[in-house]
């Protein structure tokens, strides 16, 4: 018992062992063997597969299932079952359902993988599952003569109202015949319901054996009867009755159909219908199929029949190997009713099978009816009763007698009760069946009355038995008492009403009567009485006749019976009287072999073989034999019916071998007399046979039925034939038969097929293997073998007779061999290859197993041409080609092999993993190129030259080197030595022979320029350094037979453009090859005298070469990023300004078009697109089909693409130029007439204009991008760009993405221009720093009135210029008044094409350095300050601000500063006498800076004057305080009254805002177009409340400020705002460098935090003018004095003196001031309005100060700094926000996770660029230029646009004629 418990592994066997040591097991791959104990060091462990496994009937008859889903268990052995039919299908040449059967199961074993991997999905496990039944159905469904078993352990029956005895019986039932199929399996259970021998498995299991395939159907169920033991009825008390009974207790049935997807590692619990109406019993099971079970009872709700059901499938004995112990420890066989699908010989079988039907009784005197109960004896021919030859079913041992179920109170009962009776054959005769009815009573007593009895014989007087079928018998009536013990008394009486003689009516008259149904199973007894007859023949000479008439009118399976008695039976007679009876014995001798020919009975083919072998003595036999045969032959033509004859000529095998059998016999009995007879009738038997072979007829013709007939089983003669004749002789007899067959026929005619079939079987003979009849056969083989596939017939067979053909022949130097081949090769060779292009070129059939076989056909065909060029030989090559009579002859040839060469490379030929086949193939081909270019250059050149020859070898090579599957560089280094090893590199090898090739050529070689150059191109992509070597040079011979006919060679350069392209497109090439490239043909044409014009086409292929490569390597990344989209615009711009290939050209502006949308850079989409629509015109030229776009008109086109424009234009926010295409549009529209269009269109321009006012745009940020370094590409190495940022997007987050992008590269930590070594360094070195744009319309921005919607257009939009300022000291710097010394170093950056464009970045064309002096830039900061206050008043008096703060913060910023010293240390510094005497140059200037002071005052007065008029009432003190101050600010400057320009009336102020008349009277020197100043907003600095200078106010004022900035700003106006690139300390997490500090004059400034002051990072290594000072110029990291400690930091940090500071904050705080670097232009008189306190100063650095607190700011920039206020504040300190703006600043803070902005390198000849906005875009300029601009069509009417003088990119005034834009040539018919 231990020993169970332990882990069962079942092992799968992979290796046979045929077990031959002592004690060994013999084993088979795929067999199971169970081990108790754990099998480690039995068996190697890759012999084996462990699998884990239950056991189930544990015991003698026990069953190992692996633990596996039983779909895998069916699969696995169904799967064994058909690989063992398909290798019987190979055998029987079953050709089509063997090749289906291959893929069938292929399929099945795919699904099985996947079930057993078990990744599946539950939905998906379904669907597999059902397919895989259905894949077993089909196979099931086949004609397999396939065996099945079932498996029964019947386990227990649980009821809850058991207490009696059970009897379950078992059999399969068919339900479409209502029919038994088996005999009955019986069990008998015990009162508990468990089987009453336990011990005694045999009782308990069972195999249904024999189910034939058909028998596995849904309508085929086993069907279960169970009857009870005990009383008469259920409920009745023990003591009325102590006898027992049978009676019926329930059914139950299940359908076998459910065990094939059923879990057979699950019991079967089966319902257990009771019948209620007992008289409906008899058909209970056929009421349950049919559903009609209602009016059954379940036996109990928790009644069932628990039983173990498994289907088995192959032969017995297969079984017994598989279960062995199933055999071995006894299990019980159930016969099936009858023999099995296949009769085996040797199978002894004799069972009588006897089914009690009904019966008719009377009452008998009785009221009630009777209670019947049968007794059925068997007895002997003696009256003695047989032992044990009645049984109730297997399972069960056979009892002396039977006793049939009672029915209650029935005199019509029906029991359908079947018995076995296995009585043996030598006990048949006399015996018979007796049956004895009684009536069982149910009183005490319970006892049994006879009242009758029947009985059968078994056999008849003649030998016969009992006939199959239902027989009526005779009740004979009896007493209790009757004495039946001696049945001669009875048994002369009538048994059966069938055959009662006539007279007899008294006994047919009466009512009662038993019915029986018997059925015999034997294989020794018949029923058949001509069957009898013959075989007694000797006992009846005068029947012979009649009996052989009757032989074939017997039914097969009695015949084969008695198979051999039936032959000698045959022969004997032939024997005795052949004259009389030869014919008839003939003719019976064919019926039987033809008798065999069928699937039933073919089994017995082998015993008739036996039969011949071992017992025929029919010596004499084979004259009579020979001379019907040959009667029957020669009356074929003349015979009207064929029929009979075609029978006699099907049986042609077994009637030779009877034949030649006989003729041994005889010869070996008269030691080889008439030998030369025997010779001579078998020449005369062929002569008839070829004559009748040789007839033409129709196609419908009998005889030609006939002849089909006959070339079926010829070949099936050779092997007897051999066995008496040579083999030369046999080979002869069968070249004159084959050789007689009529030479031409219909294709359609049944008989070609048949003579091919007969061919094929004639090659696959053992005739045909031996050489010598091989040479006798071929040429007729060959000869039916040309003609089918000349006309492309039967090619599966042509195919199949080749390949067996090629397969004899060895790779010898013999004679005979080399024969063989030439034969071959001169009949086949051609036809053969035509056949492949055929097979190839034709369209493939629907059906996917038709589909199937063609390929297969395809390979095979292939398989034997390249057999055939392998068997060739030099010698074969040269007849080849002499054989051929004419040069056009061999031109076919040539281009057919070349043809099939070309379709045998390619990549579906093969399966994918077949490399060898693929090798084996290149280099069959290679080594046939080899000898034919040699005919290729002796015949087809000089003046037979013949292009289309050369064109296909030369397209046959290039296709051959660009094979996958040769490409070694992709293989493993061991598979790659392989390789070599074997092969070579055969690409190289090919490469040379081109080459040969190509120099044979000479002058034809113009013939192959330029088609051969992409071709050739493709082949030097190949990355083979040898074969490049020997490629590349053929171009510098195509330049230079190019230059010679044409002067040029622009066809070589057009197309190798083209097709690089393509190719590197592709994934070929490398930077390797580019070089090798460059370098070869430099040398090649050093010495050329187009030297110069060749080396200009090769730099520029070369250039091309490394554009393409860099796109290739962008385009492998994942997301759209820069780098894709720099590289498709220099990819773009090369094929547009260096090649002019203008159908590439707008082919990556669709690339790039669709990159922009996929990075929705919507506005660089839009400029991209227009590209290609500048192309167009408006006309109506047809264009074709091109891209994506249909046929259409140009008109149509353009249209289409203004629409996608402005739609891109529109979801880009660039609504100004959708604006200008809408007005293009409608004009098109209004000259058509097309007001529908014209009125839509004029709506979605007026849609646009309304966005522009309604909707905010954010202005991006602009970032100056280095690349410095040899490991950028090319596009991109040490050059400079400037970017437009993303949205949102700050310095640092860009720095980071940059970073991101090129995750090599170092962040170089200055803003100096690097020196050469950085340039030179295999490195990535990138510097940024953002810069500040220098808008193109400044009059739209100084324009007041217009809305700031509109000038945040213009100030980011068309910008080519961008500045950058960094201060710096010049000379000593006074530390008591720094603004004496400082200066700013400007530099301006001019690009090759404006932001925004196709791209988002352009590379910087020009850059311009120029110096500011301290004197200058105080001007420029004081005159901004000043256009501010304008603009703030403006916006007052007009009533756009929504409230008064802005302005009263201004002004308290300014004065406040004035009067705390900030205009005094500009006097202090430019006013002093030393000043001007040492610098007299600067006079103008300096009174330029004198007015702006008074002008400022002037300003301020009218201010406050304004101010007062619209002041709240909580702001009254406010008020006060700045007037007060105002004054003393006047008298600090001296000023009692205003100079007359400045004293003038608010008149002076246009549109009532304070401007100086004078103010450009001095000429501004500081820059050429004057210093203007450009308010922007940030969403970081906006909460004014941190900017408040601590001395600026006294402290109730500021919080008064405070409080009224709280109150009057919303979270909405922070989304009005703009984000500022110039950021303070305190809004930023970056600050600036504490080393650079200015001494300007300002109020008290708080200090950022100290990390934040000396972050050294690579985040901050790239720097930003409008988040840090000016350059923000780090300290050297090396420096230590430059590193600012916590300790260090505090007034050493500042200036020592500061005259704006108050006495009482000096020494509290710190200055930080940011430098910005933007243009000058006026700011938005709506800006203060929505900014709040901050307002838009650009140049403040905090607070709103004065313009002098400013002049440290260098640059008139944008937006103001941050501060935070000293300790004595601590609620101001850090950078902490209102409230009420909170919200919305955190959405601003929000950054966006966009996609890197692209590159744009535009490469350019002349210095200065066209117009980068496109033409259709383009806006003319104007001295007072509209708000808008003018419609697109007056702009086009000119081609030249002119600058004026006051163009701001003009420095010296003086007017030019503008950049032309180079317009592209038009689009031709794209």
């Amino acid at each position: 018992v231990s020993i169970w418990l332990c882990i069962l592994y079942c092992v799968s066997v992979l290796a046979s062992f045929r077990g031959t040591v002592q004690h060994g097991l013999p084993l088979e791959i795929g067999d199971t063997v169970l081990f108790i104990l754990s099998p480690q060091g039995i068996f190697p462990c890759t012999y084996v597969h462990l699998k884990n496994a239950h056991i189930k009937n544990k015991g003698q008859f026990e069953t190992v299932i692996p633990t596996e889903d039983s779909v895998i268990t069916e699969m696995t052995s169904t799967l064994r079952d058909w690989g063992a039919m398909w290798k019987r299908l190979y055998v029987k040449n079953e050709g089509d359902l063997f090749h289906r059967l291959w893929h069938v199961m292929n399929e099945i074993l795919d699904l099985r993988r996947q079930v057993l991997v078990g990744h599946l999905t539950n939905d998906r496990m379904k669907d597999v599952k059902q397919h895989i039944t259905a894949r077993l159905d089909w196979g099931n469904e086949l004609d397999w003569c396939f065996t099945h078993h079932l498996f029964v352990h019947m386990k227990s029956l649980m009821s809850s109202n058991l207490g009696e005895e059970l009897e379950v019986f078992f059999h399969i039932y068919d339900g479409r015949e209502n029919r038994p199929l088996s005999e009955r399996f019986f069990v008998r259970l015990n009162k508990n319901g468990v089987p009453k021998s336990p011990e005694k498995t045999e009782r308990q299991c069972t195999l249904f054996v024999d189910l034939g395939s058909s028998d596995l159907r849904k309508d085929v169920y086993i069907v279960v009867h169970i009857m009870r033991i005990g009383r008469m009825g259920a409920g009745e008390k023990k003591n009325l009755c102590s006898t027992q009974y049978r009676r019926p207790f329930g059914c139950a049935v299940v359908s076998i159909a459910d065990l094939l997807t059923a879990d057979s590692k699950d019991d079967h619990l089966l319902k257990v219908y009771a019948c209620t109406t007992e008289s409906e019993w008899y058909q209970i099971h056929e009421n349950i199929i049919r559903k009609v079970n209602s009016r059954y009872n379940l036996s109990g709700s928790n009644t069932g029949l628990a039983v173990s059901l498994q289907l088995l499938h192959g032969d017995i004995e297969q079984l017994r190997r598989e279960y062995m112990v199933l055999f071995t420890r006894g299990v019980s066989i159930t016969k099936k009713l009858g023999f099995s699908d296949i009769i085996m010989p040797g199978e002894m079988r004799n069972d009588l099978y006897v089914t009690l039907e009904k019966g008719e009784f009377e009452k008998g005197g009785k009221s009630v009816a009777r209670n019947v109960e049968i007794t059925v004896y068997v007895l002997d021919i003696e009256g003695q009763v047989m032992k044990s030859y009645v049984a109730a079913g297997s399972g069960e041992p056979g009892g002396d007698e039977y006793h049939s179920f009672v029915l209650y109170h029935n005199n019509s009962p029906r029991w359908a009760e079947q018995i076995k009776l296995p009585i043996p054959v030598d006990m048949f005769r006399g015996a018979h069946v007796r049956f004895e009815f009684r009536h069982c009573s149910t009183k005490d007593k319970g006892e049994k009355k006879l009242f009758g009895y029947s009985f059968v014989h078994l056999m008849q007087e003649d030998g016969r038995t009992l006939p199959d079928g239902t027989h009526e018998l005779i009740i004979h009536k009896c007493e209790e008492n009757a004495n039946l013990q001696d049945s001669s008394r009875y048994l002369k009486l009538p048994f059966s009403k069938a055959n009662l003689p006539g007279n007899n009516q008294a006994v047919k008259g009466t009512k009662e009567s038993f019915w029986i149904t018997s059925f015999l199973c034997s294989t020794k007894l018949t029923q058949n009485g001509d069957m009898l007859d013959l075989l007694k023949w000797r006992a009846h000479p005068e029947r012979i006749n009649d009996s052989l008439s009757k032989l074939k009118e017997i039914d097969g399976s009695e015949i084969v019976k008695f198979l051999q008695d039936t032959l000698d039976t045959l022969f004997g007679i032939l024997d005795e009287s052949s004259q009389r009876y030869g014919l008839k014995v003939f003719d019976c001798l064919v019926h039987i072999i033809n008798l065999l020919q069928d699937s039933k009975f073919q089994h017995f083919k082998p015993v008739m073989d036996t039969y011949i072998e071992s017992h025929f003595a029919g010596a004499l036999s084979y004259r009579d034999l020979i001379k019907v045969l040959k009667w029957y032959v020669d009356r074929i033509i003349d015979a009207e019916h064929q029929d009979h004859i075609q029978q006699v000529l099907k049986a042609t095998e077994y009637i030779f071998k009877y034949i030649i059998q006989s003729r041994r016999l005889f010869a070996l009995a008269t030691g080889g007399q008439s030998e030369e007879e025997f010779r001579c009738c078998v020449h005369e038997l062929f002569m008839s046979i070829r004559f009748f072979l040789s007839q033409e007829n129709k196609i419908t013709s009998p005889v030609t039925q006939t002849q089909a007939v006959f070339l079926r089983t010829f070949p099936a003669v050779y092997g007897e034939l051999l066995k008496i004749f040579t083999v030369r002789e046999v080979a002869g007899f069968v070249r004159e038969t084959l050789g007689s067959l009529p030479a031409t026929a219909h294709a359609e005619c049944p008989l070609e097929a048949v003579k091919l079939h007969c061919i094929a079987e004639t090659v696959e003979s053992q005739l045909y293997t031996n050489p010598e009849s091989r040479c006798i056969l071929l040429p007729v083989v060959l000869r039916l073998l040309q003609a089918h596939m000349q006309e492309q017939r039967d090619l599966v067979m042509c195919v199949r007779i080749l390949t067996s053909m090629l397969s004899l022949i060895r790779k010898e130097d013999s004679p005979v061999v080399s024969e063989e081949v030439d034969l071959i090769v001169d009949s086949l060779l051609v036809v053969l290859m035509r056949t492949i292009l055929e097979i190839t070129n034709r369209p493939q059939p629907a059906g996917t197993n038709m589909r199937l076989q063609f390929q297969d056909i395809t390979g095979e065909f292939v398989a034997c041409l390249l057999a055939l060029l392998r068997q060739m030989s030099d010698k074969h090559y040269q007849q080849l080609l002499q054989a051929f009579t004419s040069k056009d002859d061999l031109r076919d040839f040539l281009l057919q092999i070349f043809t099939v060469f070309r379709i045998l490379i390619r990549p579906e030929m093969f399966p994918k993993d077949w490399t060898v086949m693929r090798l084996v193939t290149n280099n069959v081909i290679i080594t046939t190129v080899l000898y034919l270019s040699d005919a290729l250059r002796k015949n087809f050149l000089n003046e037979k030259f013949d292009y289309k020859v050369w064109d296909s070898y030369f397209y046959l090579s290039v296709i051959f080197i660009n094979q996958p599957c040769l490409q070694l560089e992709s293989f493993s280094p061991s598979k790659r030595k392989r390789v070599l090893e074997k092969y070579g590199d055969m690409r190289v090898m090919m490469g040379c022979e081109i080459f040969s090739m190509w120099q044979n050529l000479g002058e034809h070689k113009l013939n192959f320029i330029p088609a051969m150059i992409g071709p050739f191109l493709e082949v030097t992509l190949v990355p083979q350094p040898d074969l490049r070597n020997v490629m590349i040079p053929i171009f510098h011979d195509m330049m230079d037979w190019e230059q010679r006919r044409s002067g040029n060679f622009k066809q070589v350069e057009a197309k190798l453009i083209d097709k690089l392209d393509s190719l590197m497109s592709e994934g070929k090439g490398d930077e390797t090859y580019r070089e090798l490239f460059n370098s070869i043909l430099l040398k090649k044409i050093e010495r050329e005298t187009w030297r110069e014009s060749g080396i200009s086409l090769i730099a520029t292929v070369t250039r091309l070469m490394e554009r393409l490569l860099d796109y290739r390597d962008c385009m492998k990344l994942g997301e759209v990023d820069g780098k894709k989209i720099g590289c498709t615009v220099s990819l773009l711009n090369f094929y547009k300004t260096e090649l002019n290939k203008e159908e590439m050209y707008i082919r990556y502006i669709h690339k790039l078009y669709e990159l922009h949308l996929k990075a929705q850079n919507y506005t660089e989409a839009s400029y991209t697109l227009l590209l290609y629509d500048e192309l167009l015109e408006w006309s109506e030229r047809p264009l074709r089909e091109f891209l994506n776009y249909p046929m259409q008109s140009e008109w149509q086109r353009k249209e289409y693409l203004h629409l996608t424009i402005v739609q891109n234009f529109d979801r880009g926010k660039c609504w100004e130029n959708g604006i200008i295409l809408c007005r293009e549009l409608a004009d098109q529209y209004e000259s058509y007439y097309d007001y529908r269009n014209l009125s839509k269109m004029r709506m979605m321009e007026a849609s646009l204009y309304d966005k522009i006012m309604d909707q905010q745009r954010l202005e991006p940020e602009f970032f100056r991008v280095g690349f410095y370094g040899k490991k950028f590409p090319f596009f991109l190495r040490n050059k400079e760009f400037v970017c437009r940022g993303h949205d949102y997007e700050r310095l640092e987050a860009f720095q980071q993405r940059m970073l991101n992008e090129f995750p090599h590269a170092i962040a170089m930590q200055h803003v100096n221009q690097p020196d050469q070594t950085i340039y030179q360094a295999e490195a990535q070195y990138l510097q940024i720093y953002a810069v500040s744009p220098i808008p193109e319309s400044q009059d739209v921005l100084q324009r007041d009135g217009v809305p700031d919607n509109i000038k945040s257009f213009y100030k980011v939009n068309h910008i080519w210029r961008f500045r950058y300022d960094r201060p710096f000291h010049k000379g000593t710097k006074d530390k008591e008044n720094e603004f004496k010394s400082l200066w700013v170093e400007r530099t301006t950056l001019t690009l090759v094409q404006s932001l925004p464009g196709i791209s988002r970045w352009f590379e910087v064309e020009k850059r311009e350095l120029v110096e500011v002096s301290p004197l200058e830039n105080a001007i420029e900061v004081i005159e901004n300050k000043n256009l501010q206050l304008r603009t703030l008043i403006a916006q007052c008096q007009s009533r756009q601000m929504q409230n008064i703060n802005p302005l009263t913060m201004c002004l308290n910023g300014v004065i406040d500063a004035a009067v705390n010293g900030g205009l005094a240390r500009y006097q202090e510094a430019f006013f002093v006498k030393d000043y001007v005497v040492n610098h007299p140059e600067d006079g103008e200037k300096i009174g330029r800076l004198r007015e702006l002071m008074f002008e400022q005052a002037h300003i301020l007065e009218y201010g406050l004057a304004v101010h007062e008029k619209f002041v709240p009432q909580d702001m009254r003190p406010l008020h006060k305080k700045l007037v007060d101050q105002f004054h003393v600010m006047k008298s600090s400057l001296g000023i009692q009254e205003f100079p007359a320009y400045v004293r003038a009336s608010p008149v002076h102020f246009t549109n009532g805002s304070p401007r100086s008349s004078c103010r450009n009277s001095v000429p501004n020197i500081i820059s050429p177009d004057g210093a203007r100043v450009v308010a922007r907003r940030s969403p970081l600095t906006y909460p004014a409340v941190n900017r408040y200078s601590s001395s600026s106010l006294s402290s109730q004022a500021s919080n008064e400020v405070s409080n009224i900035t709280g109150q009057s700003e919303s979270s909405d106006e922070v989304f009005n705002m703009q984000p500022s690139p110039s950021t303070s300390s305190l809004s930023s997490n970056h600050s600036a460098s504490p080393n650079v500090t200015s001494s300007a004059p300002s109020s008290a400034r708080g200090s950022p935090q100290l990390q934040d002051k000396h972050k050294h990072s690579r985040e901050n290594s790239c720097l930003s003018s409008r988040e840090r000072p000016v350059s923000a110029i780090y300290p050297n990291p090396l420096d230590p004095a430059q590193r600012a400690t916590p300790h260090q930091i505090g007034d050493t940090t500042l200036p020592r003196s500061d005259p704006n500071l108050s006495a009482p904050d000096k020494g509290k705080t710190r200055l930080i001031v940011l430098y910005s670097s933007l243009p000058p232009f006026t700011p938005s008189p709506t800006e203060c309005q929505s900014a709040g306190l901050v307002s838009n100063s650009p140049v403040l650095s905090g607070s709103y100060s004065s313009g002098i607190s400013s002049m440290s700011r260098c640059s008139v920039s944008e937006a103001s700094g941050t501060e935070a206020t000293t300790g004595d504040h601590p609620a101001h300190q850090g950078p902490t926000m209102p409230n009420s703006v909170s919200s919305g600043s955190d959405e601003l803070i929000r950054r966006e996770n966009k996609t890197p902005p692209p590159y744009s390198v535009y490469e350019r000849s002349n210095p200065r660029r066209p117009v980068p906005l496109p033409h259709s875009l383009s806006i003319p300029p104007s001295l007072d230029p509209p708000a808008l601009p003018p419609k697109p069509h007056q702009l086009r009417t000119s081609s030249m646009k002119l600058v004026p003088a006051s163009d701001p990119r003009r420095a010296d005034g003086v007017p030019h004629v503008p950049r032309p834009r180079p317009l592209p040539r038009k689009v031709s018919q794209l």
